[in-house]
């Protein structure tokens, strides 16, 4: 039975990581700062909580990260920790920086002391490229807009020269937006989901909102989750970008939602330049022929699909409460 550690378990990733790897017959650990006052509530309702051996880690401790990682001894480690807002990191620079670039070191350096064949996998971002006029690859240069982009940044140049200089089995995945009901309601894509629900229910007037013109590359967490596992499956560690290859505005976005709905986007969302960005990405395209050729990945779940799911479910869990 193989093991694997996924760092940041909690989240939307490490939770749909988690049930993946179940299915593949993996022995699954996860980590948090504080896992025994950890409610974990993402592993509970896709119903796997117990399946998970538990750690608590601090990524920005050296220690904490080494003992851990002697202790699960995993042959596969997921890195999808550190703070995972862009708008909160230009509130949060210095704490964002250090959770996903040191801690992402930290645990390089525990792969390079320990001497272990442990193949790892860091969580990259699309957020790195900025604008991009033509659709990013691997070889696309990075130009930073945020905080959390400059921290990925140096999270991914990392990974690259611990691969080239240590001889790591260790790999970047740059996955571009990827939606699901367990996004935090601070993402700007639930926030427009769960606030249409409730107004159609009668229990919320308007939606408040920054930059409608913004365009994005969507797709469905759950199966990039997959594409993930299949990086640590390759003969050669080698950087992937992750996206389905079609853009759209979050404009398009917000009038799928609420015509899903019965309702017409231009008579309940209004736009408030308070909740604009210092810098922003206005256009991002993405180019993911790597990963199909070279590891059979492609997204299944089309702009459509994804957002009659989200809503969906929105208002199954808004029915239950």
């Amino acid at each position: 039975m193989r093991r694997a550690l996924i760092i940041g378990v909690s989240g939307q990733d490490g939770a749909y990581l988690a049930n993946f790897l179940l299915g593949k017959g993996y022995e699954v650990h996860g980590t948090s700062r504080d896992h025994e006052n950890c409610g974990f509530g993402n592993l509970v309702r896709l119903g796997i909580r117990e399946r998970v051996v538990m750690h608590s880690m601090s990524l920005g401790d050296f220690r904490s990260v080494l003992m851990v990682l002697e202790k699960a001894c995993p042959d596969e480690l997921y890195n999808l920790g550190g703070q995972t807002s862009v708008g909160l990191s230009f509130s949060y620079p210095v704490e964002t920086f250090e959770s996903i670039s040191v801690g992402t070191i930290n645990i390089l350096e525990c792969l390079r002391w320990l001497r272990r064949p442990v193949r790892f996998y860091n969580a990259g971002s699309s957020e790195v490229f900025g604008n991009t006029d033509e659709p990013a690859d691997e070889t696309t240069h990075f130009h930073p807009r945020s905080p959390y982009a400059t921290a990925k940044a140096a999270a991914h140049y990392s990974v690259v020269n611990y691969r080239e200089a240590y001889d790591l089995f260790a790999v970047n995945g740059i996955l571009f937006n990827h939606e699901s009901p367990l996004r935090p309601s601070r993402f700007v894509t639930r926030k427009i989901v769960s606030s249409a629900v409730r107004i159609q229910a009668g229990e919320q007037e308007r939606l408040r909102v920054g930059n409608l013109g913004i365009w994005r590359d969507w797709g469905w967490a759950p199966e990039y989750v997959e594409a993930m596992w299949k990086m640590l499956q390759t003969n050669q560690p080698e950087d992937f970008v992750i996206a389905t290859g079609a853009t759209h505005s979050l404009e398009e976005f917000s009038k799928r939602v609420f015509c899903l709905l019965g309702l017409r986007m231009e008579e309940h969302v209004e736009t408030d330049r308070e909740l604009l960005r210092p810098c922003d990405i206005e256009r991002s395209l993405a180019n993911p022929d790597k990963a199909r050729h070279l590891l059979g990945w492609e997204a299944s779940t089309d702009f459509d699909a994804m957002i009659k799911m989200l809503v969906e479910e929105e208002r199954r869990v808004a029915d239950k409460s």
